[in-house]
Formats: structure tokens, sequence, C-alpha cells
């Protein structure tokens, strides 16, 4: 037997607006934002707000057991057709193997939600096959840094707003991938947009606090042009706010660039149009960086970088590092990778 194919987020979310509700979803993973987006859709969809006072019940793991949540699963709605269950925490409730003894044989008059969240439970055991007979399973997987870009476009565009290239990627540079804080900073920003639609790289500096000129996606540029006088300023900025500048971030970002640059070597057509559909780039225009890159690393420095990134993110995990300050760890790579 076929083994079931776990939905994607937007058709469990197309689902739910179009009525199409299952009676057990079980919603686990790392990226709670996912996870918030489908109970909130679920919360305005299964019941009316007349019918939330007496049919609508959430339940906490932590102040809670799974025979709180059988028993609220297998009571009958009062004046409504369902009745909808919401167990957040999941993840601290015990014994959740447990419920097992309910899923094997759900109420379809229950919409039972589990949130699982920051973590991935054992797909393998029985409850999660129950699960998938019968409704379900999610798995909320945190986005790639690489990806944030799209992201914040597919989330601005809805809305009716658009946003250029530069815009997108110093957001995504300064909040990385933290959907649920990118999208509060975008919903503040459209907020004081007014009637303007498009979203700049100007309007992000003013609103959010991100430096135009201080910034990784600065730090790259100068590091592609090998300007490592512009390359420390940034760093002595980074410096007075470690917090806001966290050097994974800062590795991400260059180890997306290189990574890149290894497989630009490798194009049969080097054309700013030929880079940009064999890096499955947004536009020709973000290849320049690649033509420099070009210019400016040989294909050996190349593989010689991202092996130099890949230890720097070990060492700033503790290894080998000798209690050196991330700042310090930085100036240290930048000097590694122009020279």
């Amino acid at each position: 037997m076929a083994k079931k194919e776990s939905p994607s987020f937007k058709d469990i979310i197309n689902d739910i607006l179009n009525g199409k509700i299952a009676p057990i979803y079980f919603l686990m993973g790392e990226e709670p934002y996912f996870i918030d987006l489908i109970t909130d859709t679920l919360e305005k969809n299964v019941l009316t707000e007349e019918e939330k006072d007496f049919n609508m019940t959430t339940i906490y793991g932590a102040d809670s057991d799974i025979a709180t949540v059988i028993n609220a699963s297998r009571r009958f709605p009062m004046l409504a057709d369902k009745q909808l269950i919401i167990v957040k925490e999941a993840q601290m409730l015990s014994e959740l193997d447990k419920l097992e003894f309910y899923t094997k044989s759900p109420s379809l008059s229950t919409v039972l939600v589990i949130n699982y969240k920051y973590k991935k439970y054992d797909t393998r055991k029985k409850l999660i096959k129950d699960i998938q007979d019968k409704g379900i399973v999610f798995e909320s997987k945190k986005i790639y840094e690489d990806k944030v870009p799209d992201f914040i476009l597919s989330y601005i565009k809805p809305k009716g707003y658009s946003i250029d290239g530069k815009a997108a990627l110093m957001l995504a540079n300064y909040i990385g991938n933290n959907l649920s804080r990118l999208t509060g900073e975008i919903d503040k920003l459209i907020v004081r947009l007014g009637d303007n639609k498009k979203i700049t790289s100007d309007i992000i500096e003013g609103n959010i606090g991100i430096s135009k000129e201080y910034n990784n996606f600065e730090l790259l540029k100068a590091i592609i042009n090998k300007d490592l006088y512009k390359a420390n300023l940034i760093c002595s900025f980074f410096a007075k706010d470690p917090k806001n500048n966290p050097f994974v971030l800062t590795l991400s970002v260059l180890f997306s660039y290189f990574s890149n640059l290894m497989l630009a070597y490798y194009s049969k057509d080097k054309s700013e149009n030929g880079l940009a559909q064999e890096l499955n780039l947004r536009s020709s225009y973000a290849a320049r960086d690649y033509l420099i890159g070009l210019k400016n690393y040989r294909a050996i420095k190349t593989m010689e970088i991202i092996s130099l990134l890949r230890s720097y993110d070990a060492k700033s995990k503790g290894y080998e590092a000798n209690n050196i300050s991330e700042n310090e760890l930085l100036r240290e790579l930048i000097f590694k990778i122009t020279h």
C-alpha cells in the first residue's frame, strides 16, 4: 500500500477555506509560523463567533494531561455541528502516545488540533499513522536563509504591495528566517506606508533601523570587490550591535554567495542572463555580483573559501576558538577570504 503523501501548507489552508475540514490536525516542526497560521485559519473557519462560546476549547500541554484532551475531544458539541479543541504546547504533554486511544476512532463532530512546536514527533509511531489515515499530519520546516527573500515577496504580493530586490535582501539579512518576527516587521511597515505601495531600502532603513551602508548585503559587496577598508568599517559597526548582526547570519550570506559562485564556474553560459538562469536568480541584474566574483576569485580560491566558512562556523560554536569574539572571527575570516 502506497504511503499517503503529506499535504502542503497551501493545500491545507485552501482545504480549510473551502470547508474541507479534517477531524484531526497534527502540526509539528521547528517553524512555529506555519503551525500558528493553520491553527488561526481553523479558528476562523470551523465555528462562528456565536458557536465558539460553548464549542471551542484551548488546552495547554504544560498544565494538562492526555486524559483531559481525550475526554474533551469525545464530548458532543452544543448547539453546533462541530466543536474545536486546540492543544497548544503539545510537546510538553506527557504520554502523548496514549492519544492513539482516541485517534483510532475519532469523533466526526470534533476538530482536534495538536500544536507540537519546535521539534519533530517520531513519525514511525502508530499515533502518527492513525492520524495520517484519518486526518492531517504536517511538518513545519524552517526555510533556508537563501529562500527568505522569495518568502518576503510571496507574503507581500497578495496584500497589494511590492518590494525591490535590495530591500528584500536587507530584510532577509537583518532578520533571518524567523518568519514570525519577519512578517511582524513587514506588517508594521505596511501600516506606515499609507498610499505608497512599494517597500524600498530607504523605507526599511528609516523604519526598522537597518543601516543602508552597514549590513550583510553591503559587507558581501565589499568582499566581492575585495574592498577590505569598507569590509572592516562594517565589521566595526557590527561589533557595536552584535545582537542585531549575528555572526551566524553573516556566515549564511557568505556561504550562499560563494556556493553559487562555485556553480557559476561550471555554467556554460557566463553572461548575465546565462548565470541568472543557471543560479535561479530573480533577475540578470543580480548576476553582476557573480561576474565580478569570477574575476576576483579563482575557482580554487572559491573552494578554499567555502572550506574556510565551514571552519569558522565550527569556531563560532566553540571548536578551537580559544574564546575569540565573533567580531574578531569575522575580521580574521574576511582577511583570509580577500587574500
